[in-house]
């Protein structure tokens, strides 16, 4: 397990809400933290250090962030601040700029300047939740003159690179109870050339990003594309490579650096037969003709699909799909 999970209800109800300011407090810029459920308030979230990266998926009762001039003179972390929104809505008020922002909107604040992050209903005890994403400004590859026009503004969370970034945010959630502390430096670093992207993209300034930034960015566009058209058996190099206005030998010299040698071919194949074999394991779609499912996964030949399935998992389709769904009937894991 990565991160370290704080919920409310373990700390006595008169102290939950100077709880929640102080470790706020201590993870991101200090600031006034305000709230109109100090009597009763309610927050949980996991904070996942990735190298010198922050995660941290929240949710919260209505509560505002406020800092000051003076705060920054007293304490600069020099750290940005990028923030998912996922339920609620926000106002900001940050470098000249006054923003409002919704389900998934991205926004990003500078701890060198003044904020005033506040909800838009401060009295509906409906949760806030969102992620945070805090790094050290030194380690964005933009120029800074440039970053302070995206300060205070929105950027969709749901198109686009950011969908991605989105996607893995989300993802890292979901899935932090399987990871190790050992993975935490290279998803930092993940998060950190994702946000890179967004970012220069919004400022239209990727030219300014590092190769390697570009490339990784390029490559999980790539991925999606690919796991998005698994079903197409028209899904080839050239299609993939003409989508992303990039030569063919250009997808496989990024690819195969995105998957350590991997091919764009044998990748496909494999999410294709991983997605078949998943399907014929479910209970629940256990009348859908095994043909059925093979077109879904990009093998509308039937002899196509057995050969590949066989030379993967050691069985063809039909007799791999009765054992497993005996198997699981026996140990009642079924539907």
């Amino acid at each position: 397990m990565i991160g370290t999970v704080f919920r409310s209800e373990d700390v006595p109800a008169d102290d939950r809400f100077d709880h929640w300011r102080e470790m706020v407090g201590r993870m991101r810029s200090p600031s006034d933290i305000i709230s109109a459920h100090t009597t009763d308030f309610w927050a949980e979230f996991r904070l996942m250090e990735l190298g010198p990266v922050t995660v941290w998926p929240t949710s919260f009762l209505p509560t505002r962030y406020r800092r000051s001039q003076r705060m920054v003179r007293q304490s600069d972390p020099e750290l940005y601040h990028l923030s998912l929104l996922l339920d609620g809505e926000l106002t900001l008020d940050h470098a000249g700029r006054n923003g409002a922002f919704g389900a998934f909107d991205l926004h990003l604040a500078d701890s060198s300047q003044p904020y005033d992050l506040r909800p838009a209903d401060d009295l509906r005890p409906a949760p806030v939740r969102g992620v945070g994403v805090d790094f050290p400004k030194s380690l964005l590859p933009l120029p800074p003159h440039r970053v302070r026009e995206l300060l205070g503004r929105g950027i969709p969370g749901r198109e686009g690179i950011a969908a991605l970034l989105t996607d893995f945010l989300l993802g890292l959630e979901r899935q932090a109870d399987t990871l190790g502390p050992a993975d935490a430096p290279r998803l930092g670093t993940v998060v950190l050339d994702l946000v890179s992207a967004v970012l220069g993209q919004a400022l239209d300034a990727e030219a300014a990003l590092p190769p390697e930034t570009r490339q990784e960015a390029l490559a999980r566009r790539i991925t999606a594309f690919i796991r998005q058209n698994l079903h197409d058996p028209e899904l080839t190099p050239p299609v993939i490579a003409a989508a992303h206005h990039i030569s063919v030998s250009y997808l496989h010299r990024v690819f195969q650096q995105h998957t350590r040698g991997e091919t764009v071919a044998a990748w496909i194949r494999a999410r294709r037969l991983e997605g078949a074999h998943r399907d014929l394991a479910d209970r629940s779609l256990r009348t859908t003709p095994v043909h059925v499912i093979a077109t879904r996964w990009g093998y509308p030949r039937a002899s196509d699909f057995t050969r590949a399935f066989r030379t993967a998992y050691g069985a063809p389709p039909t007799e791999y799909r009765q054992d497993a769904l005996a198997d699981r009937g026996r140990h009642g894991n079924g539907a």
